[in-house]
């Protein structure tokens, strides 16, 4: 005998088109600093947004048949440290005049840059030589490109970490979307915390004479709907298997899936940025070049924007919850169905049931709706032969009158204060001679999804 578990989980009412945002429930911070607020585009999830309309033209083109490159390590490569360092200082931090290349988008000093700041690629580097400061006495974020300790240098950018505010439209930055590169990197610590809040920095190999939000800026001459704008979201397809992944690369993954990455640079494809670090393991973190460009999708984010001049987002609602497996089936040699006697008198009680994954907030109501179609009660003018029990995690909740003339029940029993995880769901049932599947739903706070 087998039994079908069906559980049918929903967080959002579905009646409605707009989309409302679920924000980080812990905050991607560096050095004490938020990086942004905690609706701003960086740290929305966007795992349920629709698909932009050209996804499988930009996944094309980027390349399907292209590979993940964690473009940060440990040690060094040509000389230089394995991905984009940051410094922090504070407000005893000396101010330096700098000069520009192009002063018209940059923002203007002086900047408490210091003298032994870590420049991306090492101090010979003839590559982008990114300098990132931050100034945790006021969270104020100093981004340089092209960076040289004496005078030169390109486009110069300062972000208020506690504003939304974006750049002047049409404005660059030591990005070429115009975006700060710090809040998209990966670092070590956060991975090592269990969870990435927020969306990763990657670049492609071609974009296109374009920007959307929450990008200023575009930089490249080819005009083809099949090149991807800078700014352009994408995530790893929920259905993409990360189990055999290490432990620290489902991190990024998970990330990749819930936040997903921005476009913000010209690059090799599937480049994603971090931060360099000695605890890095290379050879664990090259595991990811095991992720195809076809385990990706582009996400239309236009639904979130409330102002384009601005990465705030449209509402917020709590994080999401992990989700349940949308079928289930036991049998009589799982571990977790329990059966007992053999379905002949009502004396005899068996248990359906077993480990289901409730995803629910703390202290929520929940409520379980059995449904079982086709059962033969034994039953007698009318009469049911005693109730079911309803144990949750081992503990009866409620005994529930079985009998129905058209061999059909639904009755829903209904639990408060559960915790977010794992719990056991049983229903004990009077000895029955002809079981059938049984279906199982669970409502969160009056809401379900057929």
């Amino acid at each position: 005998m087998k039994i079908r578990v069906v559980l049918v989980v929903s967080t959002l009412t579905v009646a409605t088109a707009v989309f409302v945002p679920r924000i980080a429930v812990a905050q991607a911070t560096i050095s004490g600093c938020a990086l942004f607020p905690t609706n701003n585009i960086w740290n929305v999830p966007v795992d349920q947004l629709p698909l932009d309309t050209n996804s499988a033209a930009y996944v094309t083109t980027i390349g399907t048949g292209a590979f993940v490159h964690a473009d940060f390590g440990s040690g060094l490569w040509d000389g230089g440290p394995i991905g984009i360092p940051y410094v922090a200082v504070d407000a005893t931090q000396p101010l330096v005049n700098v000069t520009f290349d192009y002063s018209d988008e940059s923002d203007p000093g002086p900047y408490p840059i210091p003298t032994n700041a870590p420049i991306e690629g090492g101090p010979k580097s003839t590559g982008d030589r990114h300098v990132i400061v931050v100034d945790d006495s006021r969270c104020v974020l100093y981004e340089l490109y092209d960076a040289h300790p004496e005078g030169g240098g390109s486009w110069r950018a300062i972000f208020d970490l506690n504003s939304n505010t974006l750049r002047p439209a049409g404005w660059t930055s030591a990005d070429a979307a115009g975006l700060p590169i710090l809040p998209g990197l990966v670092t070590y610590d956060e991975v090592a915390s269990g969870e990435i809040h927020h969306a990763i920095r990657f670049t492609a190999p071609q974009t296109r004479q374009a920007y959307v939000w929450p990008a200023r800026h575009y930089a490249s001459s080819l005009t083809g709907l099949q090149y991807p704008p800078m700014g352009q979201r994408f995530r790893l397809k929920a259905d993409f298997d990360i189990s055999s992944y290490a432990p620290t690369n489902q991190v990024i993954l998970q990330a990749l899936k819930t936040y997903g990455m921005i476009l913000a640079d010209n690059g090799s494809s599937w480049y994603l940025s971090g931060v360099p670090d000695d605890r890095w393991d290379n050879d664990m973190l090259h595991e990811l070049g095991q992720v195809p460009g076809s385990a990706f999708e582009a996400v239309d984010v236009s639904s979130l924007m409330l102002n384009p001049d601005s990465g705030q987002t449209s509402g917020t609602v709590p994080s999401p919850l992990p989700p349940a497996d949308p079928v289930i089936t036991l049998d009589d040699n799982d571990p977790s169905f329990q059966y007992a006697g053999k379905w002949k008198t009502k004396k005899q009680r068996a248990a359906f049931g077993g480990s289901y994954h409730i995803a629910s907030t703390a202290g929520a109501t929940v409520q379980f709706s059995f449904t079982g179609p086709g059962f033969t009660w034994l039953s007698a003018r009318g009469k049911s032969y005693g109730a079911a029990v309803v144990l949750v995690d081992g503990l009866s909740t409620t005994n529930v009158d079985l009998y129905s003339r058209t061999n059909q029940f639904i009755y829903p029993v209904t639990v408060t204060g559960l915790t977010n995880g794992l719990h056991d769901v049983e229903i004990l049932v009077r000895g029955t001679r002809d079981a059938k599947p049984f279906e199982k739903q669970i409502v969160f706070d009056g809401l379900t999804v057929p």
